[in-house]
C-alpha cells in the first residue's frame, strides 16, 4: 500500500484512534503550563478542547492528503472568530497552538513504526502547526475586520445621535462601547471632508488625532465631516492648538468648532452651534480656520438663528444695560460716530479719556472692544437684535 508523507497505513490508523487523547493531553498541558488558561470558565476551556480535537483529526486527514491542507486547517479554526477571539487574544491563541504542537511532538514517536516514520511525523506536525498558525491569524484578522466595520457603524450612529439630539442614554451607551469616557469634555468640529473616499477621510482624521493624543468620534455625512474631539480645547496654548491641527484633516473650505461642553451628554449643543456657524460662515469671508461658532454670532443672527440672537442679547446687550445707561450710550455713540474717539467725546461732552475708560469697561463686561473692527460689528448687531427683541416684546 502506498505511503503518505512516508507513513504506513498502520501508523495513520494509530494516529486516527489517538487523536482524541492527543487533544486531551494538549488541553491538560495548557491548564498546567498557562495560568491564564486555567482561569477561563469551563465552557470556554471546553471550546478550546473541541477546536483542538478538530485540529488533531485534521492533522491525520492532512497526513493522508496534504492537498486538502488549506481547507482542513481552516475547518480547525472555523469557530475562532465567533468564540476564541472574544476572550482569547491572538498572542494567547498562538501560544496555545505552540503548546499543542509541543505535546504532539512529545507523544508522536510512540505511534511511529520505524525511525523514518518518526522523522516524517515530526516534520509533518511542524508543517501542519505552521498551517494552523496561519489559519488562526487569518481567523483573527477576519474577526478584527468585522469588529472594525461594526465599530465604524456604531461610531456613525453615535455622531448622528449627537447631531440630531437623540436620547442621551442611547448615545452614551454606544459611545461607552467604543471606549469613550462620557465624562470627558467634548467639542464638535464640522467642515468639508478631505476626500470623496470615506476610508481615506477616516484614516487621515485618525492619524491627526493620534498625533495630538486625543480621542475622536467621526462621521462623514454626505458633503460634511463631523468630528467630536475629546478633552479641553481652550485654556492652555497646547489645548488651543488641538483644533487647528485637526482642521488639517478637513478639505477645502471653512471649518467651524462649536463650544467645548463638559460632557458628551451635552455635545448636541456644540454640534448645533457648529452646524449653524457652518451655514453662516459664508458671511465672513476672512474667517479663521477653524473659527469658533461664538465668533460667528452676527452672521448666525442675520441668517435667522434664534439661539445666536439669544446669545448676543445675553452676552452683550444685557450686561451693558445692567451696567447703567452711561456705558450703553457711550458704545452706541462711539459706533454711530464711525469709531472716532474725539467725535464720541464731543457728542457726549466728556473728555476723550473718559470715553477710553468707558470703552475698556465695555470690553471687560462683554469681551468685545469697540475699537476692534470685528468686535464693533458684533456689538452693533447685538444692540440691534436687542432693540428688535424689545420692540417685539421678547425682552
Amino acid at each position: 500500500m502506498p505511503k503518505r508523507h512516508g507513513l504506513s497505513a498502520t501508523t495513520l490508523k494509530r494516529l486516527e484512534h489517538a487523536s482524541g487523547s492527543l487533544a486531551s493531553a494538549s488541553v491538560a498541558a495548557m491548564e498546567e503550563r498557562l495560568p491564564w488558561f486555567g482561569r477561563l470558565p469551563a465552557d470556554q476551556r471546553a471550546s478550546v478542547l473541541l477546536i483542538t480535537q478538530t485540529g488533531a483529526a485534521g492533522f491525520v486527514a492532512w497526513l493522508r492528503d496534504s492537498k486538502e491542507a488549506l481547507k482542513l486547517t481552516a475547518d480547525a479554526f472555523r469557530g475562532a472568530p465567533t468564540e476564541l477571539s472574544r476572550w482569547i487574544s491572538l498572542r494567547q491563541a498562538v501560544g496555545l497552538v505552540r503548546l499543542a504542537i509541543e505535546v504532539f511532538e512529545e507523544q508522536l514517536p510512540a505511534f511511529a513504526a520505524t525511525e523514518a516514520e518518526h522523522a516524517a511525523l515530526i516534520e509533518g506536525i511542524l508543517r501542519y502547526g505552521r498551517e494552523i498558525a496561519f489559519a488562526a491569524a487569518n481567523s483573527y484578522a477576519a474577526a478584527a475586520e468585522a469588529r472594525g466595520a461594526w465599530d465604524a457603524r456604531l461610531e456613525a450612529l453615535v455622531v448622528d445621535g449627537i447631531v440630531r439630539g437623540d436620547a442621551e442614554e442611547s448615545v452614551l451607551s454606544r459611545a461607552a462601547a467604543l471606549g469613550w469616557d462620557p465624562a470627558t469634555p467634548a467639542t464638535v468640529l464640522v467642515g468639508n471632508p478631505g476626500s470623496d473616499d470615506p476610508p481615506t477621510v477616516v484614516f487621515e482624521v485618525r492619524s491627526r488625532a493620534a498625533r495630538v493624543g486625543r480621542a475622536v468620534l467621526l462621521s462623514v455625512q454626505g458633503s460634511r465631516l463631523v468630528i467630536v474631539v475629546a478633552g479641553p480645547t481652550e485654556g492652555t496654548l497646547k489645548d488651543q492648538e488641538i483644533l487647528a491641527k485637526l482642521s488639517v484633516a478637513f478639505g477645502d473650505g471653512p471649518v467651524v468648532a462649536g463650544p467645548t461642553v463638559d460632557t458628551l451628554a451635552e455635545a448636541h449643543r456644540s454640534a448645533v452651534e457648529a452646524l449653524s456657524g457652518l451655514r453662516a460662515v459664508v458671511g465672513w469671508p476672512s474667517a479663521p480656520r477653524p473659527v469658533r461658532s461664538g465668533e460667528l454670532l452676527p452672521e448666525r443672527a442675520l441668517a435667522g438663528d434664534p439661539d445666536a440672537e439669544r446669545l448676543l442679547i445675553d452676552e452683550i446687550a444685557r450686561p451693558l444695560e445692567a451696567a447703567g445707561g452711561t456705558l450703553l450710550q457711550t458704545v452706541e455713540t462711539y459706533l454711530e460716530g464711525g469709531g472716532v474717539l474725539e467725535t464720541c467725546a464731543r457728542t457726549l461732552v466728556v473728555h476723550p479719556n473718559t470715553v477710553r475708560y468707558r470703552l475698556r469697561r465695555v470690553a471687560d463686561l462683554t469681551g468685545r472692544h469697540p475699537a476692534d473692527a470685528r468686535d464693533a460689528l458684533i456689538l452693533r448687531i447685538a444692540l440691534t437684535v436687542a432693540r428688535l427683541a424689545k420692540a417685539r416684546g421678547l425682552w
